[in-house]
């Protein structure tokens, strides 16, 4: 980031800033309401360091996103982060709020505690335990499922109310050296643009510009600055823009698409038999791909996969991930992702119910997203070396630094292990006073990122390979990396010089 001056401005029209506008001056802010950014914030607090405020781009905090799994990984960052952050989380998740009968004669069978992955002939390949304690018992942590809005919920109200602050939009940050700070301006307003990397999109988050009043710009300083801001950061935008690392700004597709449908009624008898004997056997999920994932080339038409959903009401959902072309589905309608779906089966030669389920899909209720990666190592394709996840006082955290593909559910995961390592080296930060040593706190990122991007680089590759789902021994080697890791050696790994 180039000294005294400002690397990018992403505004066209905003109100000029006045010297008022630079008085609130903050140790730490957080760039991101997200999951991630509140841990980080919450994390500090947990520490010690009390002037922190967390800023957000959406207008108010509504129910949207998918549903998560925080496991092992996650949970234990969690815990390590603020233990009531943990109990906090673990109770609003579905997992604790649906609680186990006090009589143990009626636990639910078994089926409907374990997600199955089956191949095409309805033959089991591999089964994932639902339950916390299977979890705990085989790794020291459990494992919980909880909607994003949920976890976020839970997160905020941890926080005191005045440092979270929503409707603020970054549009550019300017390092002041003289001033052992950098300053980040904002926007308030009600026009925000469509996501196009994100996992789900608000439909009400698009307005047109006759409803928009004049935008209010605002300024921050702070010694530093996590930006959390996720797979379409405004901040690594910010850093990167303009410099050699600037064909990095932007997430790049990661070959591999979504095609949903949230309910299917109606649905002949003979098919909904065939889901149910074949796939489902009384469980509300089930994962249905080609039996040796090991041996499918990815990108090929067998490395698609469809998660079949069962819901109480008798209706049915799915979501398929296809890899192919982002143009196949751009600007397309869901007449058209049904009929790229129906294709990819029919190569794939999947079985007829599914693709009849495909095929009765009301076109009201097909949605679609494109999957982005934020790659950690270089590939064959893109042989540049990646950029650092800091510069100066700035360090990129979560899905702004790493974002992937959810297949292996470790976004939410790998973002509270960043939470975790960097507000333990921003505590030393404090800890030593070394708020006004740049060098201090750039050698502080660098320790984060060179214990974190390995890690990062094997979760990574493995998610988009999706292998450890292949063998028993890749699972075990999974399971060995990523959850049965000692937490304490990591953390005391930080201080050592």
């Amino acid at each position: 980031m180039p000294e005294h001056k400002s690397t990018h401005d992403l505004t066209t029209n905003n109100s000029a800033l006045t010297p008022s506008d630079f008085l609130t001056s903050y140790d730490v802010l957080v760039v991101g309401a997200g999951p991630v950014g509140l841990a980080t914030a919450i994390g500090l607090r947990k520490r010690g360091i009390e002037k922190i405020l967390v800023l957000d781009q959406t207008r108010a905090f509504r129910q949207v996103g998918q549903g998560l799994d925080l496991l092992p990984n996650g949970l234990q960052s969690l815990r390590y982060l603020d233990y009531d952050a943990y109990e906090a989380v673990k109770k609003a998740s579905i997992t604790f709020s649906n609680s186990q009968p006090a009589n143990q004669a009626q636990k639910p069978p078994d089926t409907l505690q374990k997600w199955h992955y089956r191949n095409l002939q309805g033959e089991i390949i591999r089964s994932i335990s639902l339950s916390f304690d299977d979890w705990f018992q085989d790794y020291g942590e459990g494992r919980v499922s909880i909607s994003w809005y949920n976890l976020q919920t839970a997160l905020r109200n941890l926080l005191p109310q005045d440092q979270v602050k929503v409707n603020h939009r970054c549009i550019n940050i300017t390092d002041e050296p003289e001033n052992g700070c950098v300053r980040i301006d904002c926007v308030s307003d009600t026009t925000l643009e469509a996501n196009p990397y994100a996992y789900w999109n608000d439909p009400n988050s698009e307005k047109s510009e006759a409803d928009s009043p004049q935008s209010i710009s605002k300024s921050f300083r702070a010694k530093i600055i996590v930006a959390a801001d996720g797979i379409n950061s405004t901040i690594r935008q910010v850093l990167y823009k303009d410099s050699h690392n600037q064909n990095f700004a932007i997430p790049e597709y990661s070959g591999f698409v979504a095609i949903s449908c949230r309910a299917i009624v109606d649905i002949p008898k003979e098919v909904q038999t065939e889901l149910e004997e074949k796939f489902l056997h009384g469980s509300p999920i089930v994962t249905i791909c080609h039996n040796e994932m090991s041996r499918t080339a990815v990108g090929d038409t067998q490395d698609t996969r469809i998660l079949l959903f069962s819901r109480v009401s008798g209706q049915f959902g799915y979501v398929i991930h296809l890899p192919v072309a982002l143009e196949s589905i751009q600007n397309k309608s869901g007449s058209s992702w049904i009929e790229l779906a129906l294709q990819t089966f029919e190569q794939a030669e999947f079985p007829h119910a599914l693709k009849e389920l495909v095929r009765l899909s009301p076109l009201e209720n097909m949605e679609q997203r494109p999957y982005y990666v934020h790659r950690v190592t270089s590939t064959n394709e893109s042989p540049q070396i990646q950029p650092n996840w800091s510069a100066g006082r700035v360090v990129l955290v979560g899905d702004a630094a790493h974002g992937m593909p959810p297949f292996m559910a470790q976004g939410a995961n790998q973002g509270l292990e960043d939470a975790l390592i960097v507000a333990t080296l921003i505590a030393k930060i404090a800890k030593d006073n070394h708020w006004q040593d740049r060098q201090a706190i750039e050698t502080a990122f660098q320790k984060y990122e060179s214990l974190r991007r390995p890690l990062m680089a094997y979760v990574q590759q493995a998610t988009l390979r999706r292998l450890p789902y292949s063998s028993d021994k890749d699972w075990e080697e999974y399971g060995q990396q990523l959850y049965r890791r000692n937490f304490d050696q990591t953390l005391e790994s930080l201080f050592i010089k």
